[in-house]
């Protein structure tokens, strides 16, 4: 199986610079790669240059599937459902990437190799695996099946997957030991947000986060690439003495100031944009929350009936969406899908998204969205309700919507998850986004809950006023209507604010 990729043209051609015309301590190193936009290997692209990155010479590339390994070490106190859990999740992390997995490797221990992560008898067992020494072994035995599977998958492995966050000495040695690429759970979901972020605010976000996880590395990928990582000069624009890693810091740190006023000046934009919608169109809103590929871009599709992005990858949508409610109710809601939660997600994505996830403070309603086929849900419940919790929205109002019923096995099996579920959830909503049938009951929930406050009253419109009248139906709900010799009445359900609002305005209109 092949997949396609684009290669940008060389440095010459592309007009990249070299750092002060030499390479920089990071170049060729497992972190030259996370840098932001203006650095590349080692390159960095000045400010003042117009040219895009869209211009540069573009050539295709057929290159095979990539082939990759999983490393996890289960800790006392994890259990065998956890465990094979957090596994699987990390399994389709690397798949999102593009990544197929040929093998798992696990190791029982007290706690993490201080050195290695996993012990020293594992890491060679690791490093046998990747340099197809296996089948040698097999094949002096007389195992020719053997033989052949080591031949077929310990070869060509590009990189090894942890299970853990690990340190950035563990990470060396494990690269060295190991004999391939290694990236951890936090570096792993870096990068799919990094690949996955569409909008100016959730690339600056995601960057900010990536440069942050980045720093502490530095000093591994100088180790890694020689004496020029550790060379001190006060040539080239760098202040006496400062070594080429203190360079790439400092331009880190420069770089992430810089994103961050830009966030702020996108943070006041973005609220001014909110409060204008929310004045516009009333306070009725929804925030679709959950953790990752839980379904939620497909219900936000199904309730708004827009054409959102819905891919079966965990991270597919980053950025806020708010659609209309449809078919559109009294009072007018407005749905917006936040970006999905996983297990350990790294801090300094929580920090960066936390102006995203305020679309979810700001809402009157959540709908939690759970997949009700995962075994391991309430793991998933425990997170979103933790980093609900750290954003200050675990006091706004929620309904549980357990999504992709549709997927746990046969009918019978789907009556018993369903049965199940309600009884540990009263107020649950059990469903999949691709019956209408669930999705005209759930969209009934949805407006009910927000008429629970409604008042039942009169309204007189003359006849004079009658270009108000359609305030009333934008706004209220009109059971009855009847007219006279000076105008008409209306009969209406609407939320206590709205109706006195418009009295006030047909008063003012006679």
């Amino acid at each position: 199986m092949a997949s396609t990729k684009l290669r940008i043209g060389s440095c010459a051609e592309s007009g990249w610079q070299p750092i002060n015309g030499e390479k920089s301590a990071m170049s060729g190193s497992r972190t030259s790669r996370l840098i932001g936009d203006g650095y590349v290997g080692g390159y960095y692209l000045p400010l003042p240059q117009k040219r895009s990155r869209s211009a540069m010479p573009i050539e295709e590339v057929k290159e095979k599937l990539k082939r990759a390994i999983v490393a996890a070490v289960q800790l006392p106190n994890v259990t065998e459902i956890e465990f094979e859990a957090s596994l699987t999740e990390l399994r389709e992390l690397a798949k999102t990437l593009g990544f197929e997995i040929v093998r798992t490797f696990i190791q029982k221990r007290p706690g993490f190799d201080r050195t290695g992560y996993l012990g020293v008898g594992k890491r060679q067992e690791i490093h046998g695996f990747v340099n197809n020494q296996f089948a040698s072994a097999d094949a002096q035995a007389g195992d020719s099946d053997a033989a052949g599977l080591g031949n077929e998958v310990g070869s060509n492995i590009d990189i090894l997957f942890i299970d853990h966050e690990i340190s950035p000495f563990q990470a060396r040695t494990l690269e060295v030991e190991v004999g391939c690429e290694v990236m951890d759970r936090t570096m792993v979901i870096l990068e799919i947000f990094h690949r996955n972020a569409r909008s100016r605010a959730a690339k600056a976000q995601v960057e900010i986060a990536r440069l942050g996880y980045m720093a502490p590395h530095l000093r591994e990928a100088a180790k890694l690439a020689g004496p020029q990582g550790r060379q001190r000069s006060g040539t080239g624009g760098r202040g006496a003495g400062e070594s080429h890693t203190e360079l790439d810091r400092r331009k880190i740190r420069d770089r992430i100031a810089e994103l961050q006023k830009e966030l702020v000046a996108m943070d006041l934009e973005r609220k001014t944009q909110r409060a204008r919608r929310q004045e516009n169109e009333g306070l009725a809103s929804v925030a679709l929350v959950g953790y990752t590929n839980a379904g939620k871009s497909t219900l936000m599709r199904a309730l708004t009936g827009s054409e959102v992005l819905v891919a079966n990858k965990l991270f597919a949508t980053l950025d806020t969406t708010v659609r209309t409610l449809y078919p559109e109710s009294v009072p007018r809601v407005l749905v917006s899908d936040t970006v999905g939660f996983i297990k350990n997600l790294p801090h300094g994505l929580v920090a960066s998204f936390k102006s995203t996830l305020e679309e979810a403070l700001d809402a009157s309603l959540l709908l939690h969205v759970i997949d009700a086929s995962d075994p391991g849900f309430e793991r998933q419940l425990e997170v979103t309700d933790k980093v609900l919790k750290e954003i200050g929205a675990h006091v706004v109002p929620r309904i549980r919507v357990f999504n992709k019923i549709d997927h746990v096995g046969d009918t019978a099996a789907q009556v018993e998850r369903e049965a199940a579920l309600r009884a540990q959830y009263p107020d649950c909503m059990v469903m999949s986004a691709r019956r209408p049938e669930d999705i005209a009951k759930l969209h009934k929930m949805i407006v009910a809950s927000f008429q629970q406050q409604f008042v039942e009253t009169e309204l007189f419109l003359s006849w004079s006023a009658q270009q108000l009248r359609k305030e009333i139906y934008v706004n209220c709900e009109v059971l009855e209507e009847r007219a006279d010799g000076e105008g008409a009445f209306f009969r209406v359900r609407g939320a206590p604010d709205a109706v006195e609002k418009l009295r006030v305005q047909f008063d003012l209109a006679r």
